[in-house]
């Protein structure tokens, strides 16, 4: 059931206008700068606790959320800041929540790894290796219980992919051919563990396979290629043929999280990647060579961008921390 990995998409092969390509830039572009001032914030101690960032990946999410619709839902781990913004959570409100201020999505109380947004169907960020693939399969099934024509993505790491409530996760998807499309972003590093040393097989796009789910591996640093490949998973899954794994082939520029030094890998590795395969750099390359846009307008993008993120870290320390009454709030549901 499994497939090889896909060769690599560009403009010219597909139905991308030039507005979608100038969009996925700015949404990636926003991504990365957004995470460079987390990551200043963190340093600054004015984000507390863990601080896991997305500086590497953002082709992932912005190819993935090109494939659904709003009304599709979306889970995740705690690598998360890019998912929140590719699904267009404000950015004042992301750094809110990071700096543990009211104005926050979670109102402060849920930091970098708990915030969630009902309006955007983003249904967190989650701590805990692996949880969000039994809650991510469990919105799958609500959403074929009621009858909807929806989808919902559930990211995990290389890391989670050997957890086993993700194998009963996808036993019970397969079982009932639920709308779930897992997508394992690979970035070769479980913490500071090399997938090799962690995992039997590294082959994830067959993790599926005895259950007879259809997998791919996907370049996971082009955006083109992920929006290619969601495409296919999301046409599946909203066919009434259950689940799709899709392992996105990505890379990580900084730690684990802040407190990560990543002295397990080399700085000549990460360079590499940098110069080579980074998403940003490879889209800014497309655009030009298909005159889409030039030098001038990509650098404005970027001036827009860092102008909303300035913003958000104003926003975020000018926001009053909450109430100590908050403490009491959301832990109670009565019916």
């Amino acid at each position: 059931m499994a497939t090889p990995p896909k060769r690599k998409a560009k403009a010219e092969d597909q139905d991308v206008s030039a507005e979608d390509m100038l969009r996925y830039y700015r949404d990636m572009l926003l991504i990365r700068r957004f995470e460079e001032k987390a990551g200043q914030m963190y340093g600054m101690g004015l984000i507390g606790g863990f601080c896991h960032l997305y500086i590497g990946q953002e082709a992932v999410v912005v190819g993935m959320q090109a494939a659904i619709t709003p009304d599709d839902a979306v889970i995740t781990s705690y690598r998360d800041h890019g998912h929140m913004l590719a699904c267009g959570m404000e950015a004042n409100g992301v750094m809110a929540e990071l700096t543990g201020r009211r104005g926050g999505y979670s109102k402060g109380k849920g930091g970098s790894m708990h915030m969630f947004s009902r309006e955007k169907n983003f249904y967190g960020g989650h701590g805990i290796v692996g949880a969000q693939v039994p809650l991510g399969t469990g919105i799958a099934f609500a959403h074929w219980y009621r009858g909807k024509a929806n989808v919902c993505l559930a990211y995990l790491g290389d890391g989670a992919a050997n957890q086993g409530q993700v194998y009963e996760s996808l036993n019970m998807a397969a079982l009932w051919k639920l709308p779930c499309i897992y997508i394992i972003e690979n970035n070769r590093y479980g913490m500071g563990t090399a997938i090799e040393r962690a995992s039997a097989s590294t082959e994830f796009f067959r993790r599926g396979e005895p259950w007879g789910i259809p997998g791919e591996a996907v370049d996971g640093m082009n955006v083109l290629t992920v929006r290619e490949a969601g495409m296919r998973a999301v046409a599946h899954a909203k066919a009434g043929k259950g689940p799709y794994i899709l392992e996105m082939k990505t890379y990580r520029y900084r730690g684990h999280s802040m407190s990560d030094p990543a002295k397990y890998r080399s700085k000549e590795e990460v360079e590499k990647m940098r110069s080579q395969h980074d998403p940003i750099e490879q889209l800014a390359k497309m655009i030009g060579d298909a005159k889409i846009a030039d030098e001038a307008r990509l650098k404005q993008i970027d001036r827009e961008v860092k102008e909303i993120v300035t913003a958000s870290a104003d926003f975020a320390q000018q926001s009053p921390e909450p109430d100590p009454s908050e403490l009491w709030t959301d832990v109670l549901v009565e019916t």
